[in-house]
């Protein structure tokens, strides 16, 4: 065999293979996330029903002010008018938390609350979170069976960030967040939640 020939053809070979091996990499593997941080800095999350029942105390207060000033205007023979109590939004607050705790093959740190205002909605906040970063990472609340819920994708491997839990989700069962890298079927860290 001539390899002077042939030497267009193995070169062609080697391109196809290199493009295929480049692909595998960076395009089905995504190596390359390993190698960038993606930072986030989310505020805290937003309660929409915080949102309406804030309108609502407003709407309140000024018909308490209607309401007084009506008082003020009443006339001896007039009955005086029933006071109206006022209804605060609830108050933000931690339910449960947890530590984050990396493996043996990935760091992380960071802090996870799960946050609530007294309605159905939850949030779970994570703040002065770091992990390392990887290809397609998941946020998992997960129970002792092995069973799971997905909260999404990560925003960020770096950085404050704000999931929300869905309302039929039992925390009592699905105590354990987990930062999972789906393509793999790797973890990369756990923090157990435990009631405040």
């Amino acid at each position: 065999m001539n390899l002077t020939k042939n030497k267009p053809l193995l070169a062609g070979i080697g391109v196809v293979l290199l493009g295929i091996l480049g692909w595998l990499a960076f395009g089905f593997f995504g190596i390359q996330a390993a190698f960038i941080d993606n930072e986030v800095d989310e505020g805290g999350p937003v309660f929409t029903a915080s949102v309406a029942e804030q309108d609502e105390v407003a709407a309140t207060e000024e018909f308490q002010e209607a309401m007084e000033e009506a008082q003020e205007n009443l006339t001896e023979t007039d009955e005086p008018v029933e006071e109206m109590e006022d209804d605060m939004p609830g108050e933000i607050v931690t339910i449960y938390s947890g530590s984050f705790e990396g493996n043996s093959r990935y760091d992380i740190t960071g802090v996870a609350d799960v946050l609530n205002d007294g309605s159905e909605q939850r949030f779970l906040r994570f703040e002065n979170f770091e992990s390392d970063n990887g290809p397609d990472l998941k946020v998992y609340l997960r129970a002792e069976n092995g069973d799971f819920v997905s909260l999404g994708d990560l925003k960020g491997n770096i950085g404050d960030q704000n999931y929300e839990i869905p309302t039929d989700v039992d925390l009592s069962v699905f105590n354990t967040v987990d930062i999972w890298c789906e393509r793999f079927g790797v973890g990369f860290g756990t923090a157990p939640l435990a009631a405040t």
